[in-house]
């Protein structure tokens, strides 16, 4: 056996927001390394946040983006982790994800694939990366690998997929997997929508699978910015197995789900696959070499325990409700607002608002508790006086009764 403790994180960043961002990163990295995580990933472009959209073009973001990661880099001995950030060469403008380690920069891999669908336009900022291309990229006078390159880490090869390329039909796994690939690193940014997850699972698991590796997915988590709310569920695979998943639509700053994961095994399934060629990739010069030891881990039994409400009969009902009230709490306390005035008709519409606002207060006192509250709406200085979720309420949502024949 050759056991590695990887995990996997959902962060709830916001644009521009870079003290917050920078301390949800530390903090996903602090417990990765108190549980002996030898390799972390975070979500797609977590430094700067994934919705900064023009302002994605300025350099004053990208040179501050560089100076956090230059700021996060005293905290990665000893692991390895995948930050998201934007990247500028030959003055275009690339999603990347960047591997760091032992207090290093690693390099850059560009994405490949854009969103261009729903709510996303990335093409609007970001160039697709060309497949097999490589260069070298200088930073603070240093120059790092950059572009479709795989990490050999002294003799386990982590490579990435960033979001979008795991959706297409040519995904990158494919090509990776016949480069040796042992760990599949996915940062993403992926929005909620009604049965979007269990699409995301059966990409990560027959990732696994199919590709014979450990597959890593982590999203982002919460209203980022008003325009998208993100459910997190970072999940780790491996050899076709769900072996870990952080809980969706979470209050908390940050998830960690983590995993030990057999090498070895994966390598067998490699080995086993119809679908591999018999000639293996003999180009491996986009491989970057990468000192780091692996410590020795024990092996563990996956512990997936998910809530019940995820398999309940009324999924689409649980969804909305806990995506409104993640959407509704984080709005708030972003935006700095001081509590929400809903105006009453006596019709079913403004009479849902109001249900969805209280039971949003409710839901968020079950998991956080009253002081976590206080500390995460320090603007609002009524909190201070309230001693239950009844109260909260009443502190944080008005209602203004309109005269009509439904309503005195």
């Amino acid at each position: 056996m050759k056991l590695v403790k990887v995990a996997a994180a959902t962060l709830n960043q916001t644009p521009f927001d870079w003290e917050n961002n920078r301390s949800n990163i530390l903090k996903a990295i602090k417990e990765a390394r108190r549980r002996q995580v030898s390799v972390l990933c975070l979500p797609e472009l977590c430094i700067c946040g994934y919705g900064c959209e023009d302002a994605f073009l300025s350099s004053s973001l990208r040179s501050r983006a560089l100076r956090v990661l230059d700021e996060i880099l005293p905290n990665t001995e000893g692991i390895l982790v995948s930050v998201g950030l934007p990247v500028s060469y030959n003055n275009l403008l690339f999603n990347a994800a960047c591997l760091v380690g032992n207090g290093q920069i690693l390099g850059f891999v560009a994405k490949h694939y854009l969103a261009r669908s729903g709510i996303h336009y990335e093409p609007r900022w970001f160039k697709p990366w060309p497949v097999g291309r490589r260069v070298m990229v200088q930073i603070a006078g240093i120059d790092y690998p950059f572009g479709d390159i795989l990490f050999d880490c002294k003799g386990i090869r982590i490579a990435f997929e960033i979001c979008e390329d795991a959706w297409v039909a040519e995904r990158p796994a494919g090509s990776l997997s016949l480069k040796g690939v042992d760990i599949i690193l996915n940062p993403s940014a992926s929005h909620f929508a009604f049965k979007k997850n269990a699409i995301r699972e059966r990409l990560v698991i027959e990732g696994s699978r199919a590709f014979g590796v450990t597959y890593i997915y982590s999203n982002l988590l919460g209203n980022e910015a008003g325009r998208a709310i993100y459910d997190g569920g970072a999940m780790i695979a491996s050899g076709g197995k769900l072996l870990a998943k952080t809980p969706r639509f979470s209050f908390q700053p940050f998830q960690l789900t983590h995993a030990t994961v057999d090498v070895e095994l994966t390598r067998m399934g490699q080995a086993r696959s119809a679908g591999r060629h018999s000639a293996p990739e003999t180009d491996l010069s986009d491989s970057v070499p990468v000192e780091f030891r692996f410590p020795k881990a024990s092996p563990e039994l996956p512990e997936l325990q998910l809530p019940g409400w995820e398999t309940s009969d009324y999924l689409k009902e649980e969804e909305f409700f806990r995506g409104v009230a993640i959407g509704l709490f984080d709005y708030l306390r972003k935006s700095r607002s001081n509590g929400f005035v809903v105006s009453l008709s006596g019709g079913a519409d403004s009479s849902a608002v109001t249900c969805l606002a209280a039971l949003m207060v409710h839901l968020v006192s079950r998991e956080l508790g009253l002081e976590e509250i206080r500390s995460r709406l320090p603007h609002v200085s009524e909190l201070s006086r309230c001693n239950n979720a009844k109260e909260l309420v009443t502190s944080l949502l008005t209602c203004v009764y309109q005269a009509t024949r439904n309503n005195s």
